[in-house]
């Protein structure tokens, strides 16, 4: 296969290694977050508008910026059967993996970049921030987390359909 796009793949793959595992500190946060909320609202009655707006935001990051990191790492949902099952073999299973990404996950993410650009655009063109009393400030940040997973995402979806087509031509070759 052509070595830019061996250099491309393994470029996409580290950057998804990067940001997954950065973002996994994210759940720590969630979590101490969480229990510092809880107590502070069972045991001294005073809760926080924007706490709980902070929990959803943290939330929100890591599952939009550890899709691509799910991804890499084959933790997303496939029907395992018939995929893990010995009916197929790793050609056929790159095949499967090669046609999901371009009919389904590829325009999937390119709809999601487009639809939620103006979505996006706009919420920065206003500085948006929480409609709530004592909520947080700047919710144009978190809208922009659309951007970035959706684009990590798209980013590693091109990864792994080299890596597949990789499979693919590499059996070919073989015959």
């Amino acid at each position: 296969m052509n070595k830019q796009l061996e250099f491309l793949k393994h470029r996409i793959d580290a950057l998804t290694e990067f940001s997954g595992k950065t973002v996994s500190w994210l759940v720590l946060a969630l979590v101490l977050l969480i229990v510092y909320d809880v107590t502070m609202r069972y045991w001294f009655q005073s809760g926080s508008v924007a706490l709980q707006e902070l929990e959803w935001h943290l939330f929100a990051l890591l599952f939009l910026l550890g899709m691509a990191y799910t991804h890499k790492h084959d933790g997303h949902v496939r029907v395992d059967i018939v995929f893990r099952s010995r009916l197929l073999n790793d050609r056929q299973r790159a095949w499967i993996n090669v046609l999901g990404t371009v009919l389904f996950l590829m325009p999937f993410c390119l709809m999601v970049l487009f639809t939620s650009w103006p979505f996006v655009y706009n919420s920065w063109l206003f500085s948006e921030t929480s409609p709530d009393p004592g909520g947080l400030p700047h919710r144009f940040l978190i809208k922009s987390a659309l951007l970035v997973g959706f684009g990590l995402l798209l980013l590693q979806g091109i990864a792994e359909f080299i890596r597949n087509l990789q499979i693919v031509l590499d059996k070919q070759e073989a015959r």
